[in-house]
This record gives C-alpha cells, structure tokens and sequence, in this order.
C-alpha cells in the first residue's frame, strides 16, 4: 500500500480537529466504515488493540452517516440482552438510530470478544468483523509524527527514522513515547533533540536497553 496518509476528526472538547493516521493497520476498516450498506445484517464489530482510535473511527463514521448509523460503544460492557435486541431492531427495518449498527468492542488480550448468550454470539458471529492490527514501520513513523504534533511537541527531522527502529509497533507503545519525550523536554526545558529520546526509551524500556540506543 502507499504512504499512510491522515483524516480529520473535528471531534475535541476544544473544538480542535483531531487526526488519525490512515495506514496499513487500518485503511481496510475505514474503507469499510464509510459502506454500511454493504455490512452482512447491516452490523458491524469493530475491534483493535488499545489506543488505536476504534472509538475515533466510530465517531467519525456516525458524523458521515448521521441517523442511518448507531454506534455502541465499549460494547463488551453492555448487557447482552440489549445488544441481542439492538441486532434484531436493524433486522426489522433500523436501529435506534437509523438503518445499520457498530459495534465498538474491547476484545481484551486474547484477542477475542468472549459472548455468554448464545443467540446473540451467533448473531455477531454472522455480522462483519472489522479489526485494526497493529502499525508497521511507515505507520509507527507518522504516528509518532502525528502524537507529537497534538502536543505541540517539535521534533526534528530524523525523529521517527531514529525512534521506530527502537519502538514497540503498538500504538499504546508509541503514544507513551511520544508522551514521555514530550515529559522530558519539558522537564530540561529543553527541544526534543536525541540525547532526549535517549532518555525516553531508557526510562521506557531500562537501562539495560541502553546498548539498542
């Protein structure tokens, strides 16, 4: 696939657009997110690790379709029994909402959104899986560029060439890092140069890691 690229969320309390980096963990589930009348049952589950922007992407699908689309977030915590019901309501002609349902879940660390009701596990069984994976070296580079521009943060040119090697590719990893930089180069008061990346991935993955530095 070609370079990642990115899209707006104009969705901050600040009235401020965020932004999500498009790549090759996740460009298949935006496309998909964008047809809801192509989802078998008109139902969608949208799963990914953590800090991967599943609650992002689901707010800017439901601002694309409005009322055709419900969202249900954190949907591994609803009742079952509800969301057995909310599949049937888009089965008879439209959710709550409008004519289609995501559903937004947690799928823990195994992976798997575990389902106690049978009926409604063959339900989301039936229903369109969409997973973001994990970022790979183009992505994990303008993600860190991306999460240091939300700061604020600047980072020189060389920045993600130096880190990604270096980084864990999960998004929570490379939020962290970012976040840690942006920690210490207020602490030092200094910019975010190398001798403060240093810093971050050694207080990130210890000393021991010092020699990959």
């Amino acid at each position: 696939m070609g370079e990642p690229s990115q899209i707006a969320l104009p969705l901050s309390a600040s009235g401020a657009a965020r932004r999500i980096v498009v790549g090759e963990a996740n460009a298949q589930v935006i496309e998909a997110l964008q047809h809801p009348d192509r989802w078998p049952f008109h139902v969608a589950v949208l799963t990914g690790p953590p800090r991967s922007g599943k609650s992002l992407l689901a707010r800017w699908a439901q601002g694309l379709h409005g009322d055709a689309l419900e969202v249900i977030d954190d949907a591994q915590g609803v009742d079952e029994t509800a969301l057995f019901h909310a599949w049937n309501a888009v089965q008879q002609g439209g959710t709550r909402e409008g004519g289609a349902l995501l559903l937004v879940a947690d799928a823990g660390r195994e992976g798997v959104w575990r389902i106690a009701l049978p009926d409604l596990a063959s339900r989301i069984g039936g229903s369109l899986a969409l997973e973001i994976g994990a970022p790979g070296d183009v992505m994990a580079g303008e993600l860190i560029l991306a999460q240091a521009e939300a700061r604020g943060l600047s980072l020189p040119e060389g920045a993600a060439d130096y880190l990604v090697p270096r980084t864990e590719r999960s998004f929570a990893a490379i939020e962290a890092l970012v976040a840690t930089i942006d920690r210490i180069s207020l602490e030092r008061q200094t910019p975010a140069t190398m001798s403060v990346w240093r810093a971050a991935l050694e207080a990130l993955h210890g000393p021991e890691q010092r020699r990959l530095f």
